[in-house]
């Protein structure tokens, strides 16, 4: 007769639980490797040389788009909605903007964070429209990334300031 001791643990029921620990890990491991290492950070990177070259005024986080990104502008600003192309927002958004502005915004990154493929920032910008009165916003952008280009975008902005310069300044058109 074989008798067990309750203060032994069962072979059976160990080795199902390292099997089981084991699986969990090469699962996990498998996991971590469907991403490259590093990506968050290289991301976070390739948005932050953006932002610098932006300040500088010698390029934009706009050149990082992809021409079948989404950007999304949430909120309640007369801007807010999605736009399904890079050329729908650039031609929506971005150039109506830049028309109402004498000196263009210029960027000042509070924080970068990035996880994977998703690079949050959380800036300030300020600029002066046309009719010499200072724009100043903050902004907060959810970016996500794939092969270092912005394939989906979120943006989060004071939509009152926003909306004062959009009925406050007009586009100029140049009659071309």
């Amino acid at each position: 007769m074989t008798t067990t001791n309750p203060n032994q643990p069962n072979r059976g029921t160990l080795r199902g639980t390292i099997a089981a620990a084991a699986t969990s890990f090469l699962l996990g491991a498998q996991v971590a490797q469907a991403q490259p290492p590093g990506i968050g950070e290289s991301n976070k990177s390739i948005v932050q040389s953006a932002f610098d070259e932006w300040a500088a005024g010698t390029g934009s986080p706009y050149d990082l788009l992809a021409d079948n990104a989404t950007w999304t502008i949430t909120g309640n600003s007369l801007a807010s909605k999605t736009y399904g192309s890079r050329e729908a927002f650039i031609s929506e958004v971005i150039r109506p903007f830049n028309a109402r502005m004498r000196v263009g915004l210029k960027p000042t990154v509070r924080n970068l964070y990035a996880e994977g493929d998703t690079v949050i920032v959380f800036f300030d910008a300020r600029g002066t429209a046309r009719d010499g009165q200072p724009y100043v916003n903050t902004y907060a952008w959810f970016l996500d990334l794939r092969d270092g280009k912005i394939t989906n975008a979120f943006a989060f902005f004071d939509s009152i300031a926003f909306n004062d310069l959009w009925q406050r300044v007009s586009v100029q058109t140049t009659g071309q």
